[in-house]
């Protein structure tokens, strides 16, 4: 089987897959969703990404009827059902389904899996960036489902030919579409706190972790439009892309300044995860 659906128990291939109209995901985007890569059967940093789907789940009040072990039995039995090396796991929760009415219903939340092939970017070749305001309301720590912000910069970028769209209110950068973007200045590497302007991206957790362990200072701080122009390298992260790095923004070059932190960097994350999914032995 190439791809596998699931809505609260039943499962099939995708577009056999159905929903009720009345799921509140249809009228308000009333839900939270959480999603990462497999290979070799092995969903990558699974623990992580489901606190983060709890933590997502309790800040828009949703009370998950499901443990955290059960929702990884689930996924884990989803994926062993899907042929592939590389895979794309996606789950999302709605408050459940009901008369459209704004306040919440006294009804269970729906769960919905897909588990869809993956193929990942190359690392080693570098991307190209445009930007636009952050007009997104001020809880963008949660992973929502009231993504049309983000559909709409992610189209503005395919419409420049470019693989992302950088975020900023007024001068100072937040994030992507759908990634996080860091940069290097000086052998110290910059990005924006986590608050409600951006989502806690694990993948960039792991690049902070790279980044210990090669010595490279970490600054949680803001910085602006200029200072992204200026920057030594732009580094963007997301789950399936561990450290893809900009040459161009707005049309201008940029980066290409610290290629040996790049080429450091990457080979760290990649080891991390070849060893995690079981390609290569764990280093002790």
């Amino acid at each position: 089987m190439e791809n596998l659906g699931y809505y609260n128990g039943a499962f099939g291939p995708l577009e056999e897959m159905t929903v009720p109209m009345n799921d509140r995901v249809h009228f308000f985007g009333d839900g939270v969703y959480d999603a990462t890569c497999c290979t070799n059967h092995v969903i990558y940093l699974v623990d992580e990404h489901i606190d983060r789907f709890y933590h997502s789940s309790s800040l828009i009040k949703i009370d998950l009827p499901f443990t955290k072990e059960e929702l990884k039995s689930i996924l884990q039995d989803m994926v062993n059902k899907v042929d592939g090396e590389n895979l794309f796991v996606y789950w999302q929760v709605t408050r459940g389904t009901a008369t459209r009415n704004h306040a919440f219903p006294k009804v269970n939340p729906n769960l919905w899996i897909m588990i869809m092939p993956l193929k990942f970017n190359d690392l080693k070749e570098r991307i190209k960036l445009t930007s636009m305001e952050d007009t997104r309301f001020l809880h963008c720590n949660i992973k929502t489902l009231n993504l049309l912000p983000a559909v709409m910069a992610a189209q503005k970028a395919s419409e420049e030919g470019c693989f992302e769209t950088v975020f900023h209110r007024d001068t100072i950068v937040t994030e992507c579409a759908h990634s996080n973007v860091s940069i290097i200045k000086d052998g110290v590497l910059k990005s924006h706190p986590n608050d409600c302007y951006i989502l806690d991206g694990i993948a960039k957790r792991h690049l902070f972790k790279a980044c210990k362990e090669l010595h490279i200072p970490v600054e949680e701080t803001t910085y602006t439009l200029d200072e992204l122009l200026e920057a030594d390298e732009v580094i963007v992260t997301s789950s399936s892309n561990f450290c893809l790095v900009a040459d161009a923004f707005e049309g201008k070059p940029v980066g290409g300044k610290a290629p040996e932190l790049i080429n450091a960097l990457q080979d760290n994350l990649m080891t991390e995860f070849r060893s995690y999914c079981g390609l290569i032995e764990r280093q002790l």
